[in-house]
């Protein structure tokens, strides 16, 4: 009898640590675009043939483009651990280059991305999307269009120049005015959010949980895990400077 149970004890034991073990070893590389063209403009332009190289590496190397979905649902509980291998296509902001440039890219090799965006400058910013090019892009089936704020606020200068009551209106106002106006012009929930400029800290992290978002991206350079809070997901901001073996090192961190 006694060493029945020392069997079973030692099953559930190897069982444990094999499913820890698997849960350790998921690691999804999330990839933060900005902005394409034929040169690089600034540091966050990645030069549209790099990007056309990049996607071929991720392809010719045996890596899987999921969905955001995919992955927010396994780390919520909800679902199967990704494949190994996988990347998660972003891009913040809505720059018009994410339609003339990225968008012909990611539909030959049909790559699913989600595009973190600022309402405030769609039809509005020169540089930026209209509204029925952001249709497009859903329609397509490719991209899922998720809150980046309103209007992009730097939320550490906002919380030195007001109060705290005026502070607190104002950052429940960004995460709940973007979603209300993205979920009526595109007519889809919106329930993921990417913080401005990387900066967030518990109390936002909270207040964007009580918003009705599920999980919320930085700019941390480095894969997503199991053990990363749910409201501070990491991203690799992707460079012109990443090509060829340096973006293949990159994907497998």
């Amino acid at each position: 009898m006694g060493r029945a149970i020392s069997r079973v004890t030692a099953l559930f034991v190897l069982c444990c640590s094999l499913i820890a073990g698997d849960t350790a070893s998921v690691h999804v590389p999330v990839l933060l675009y900005h902005r394409f063209g034929p040169r690089r403009l600034d540091s966050m332009t990645v030069t549209t043939p790099v990007f056309q190289q990049q996607m071929r590496l991720i392809r010719d190397r045996g890596y899987h483009v999921i969905r955001m979905r995919e992955l927010i649902d396994y780390l919520l509980g909800k679902g199967p651990a990704p494949a190994s291998k996988s990347v998660v296509l972003t891009a913040d902001d809505g720059h018009g280059t994410i339609y003339s440039d990225m968008y012909p890219v990611v539909r030959e090799y049909t790559f699913p991305v989600t595009l973190f965006i600022y309402p405030s400058a769609i039809s509005n910013a020169r540089w930026g999307m209209t509204w029925d090019e952001l249709r497009t892009l859903q329609d397509s089936g490719l991209f899922d269009i998720q809150s980046h704020t309103y209007w992009h606020p730097n939320f550490q200068h906002e919380r030195e120049r007001k109060s705290p009551a005026d502070y607190s209106k104002f950052v429940d106002w960004q995460l709940r005015h973007s979603k209300e106006v993205l979920s009526e012009r595109l007519q889809k929930p919106v329930d993921l959010l990417a913080w401005p400029f990387g900066i967030y800290d518990p109390w936002l992290m909270s207040e964007a949980g009580k918003d009705g978002y599920l999980a919320a991206f930085s700019i941390v350079r480095r894969p997503v895990t199991k053990s990363d809070a749910i409201m501070a997901l990491p991203r690799f901001l992707v460079t012109d400077s990443d090509r060829g073996e340096r973006f293949v090192n990159l994907l497998s961190q």
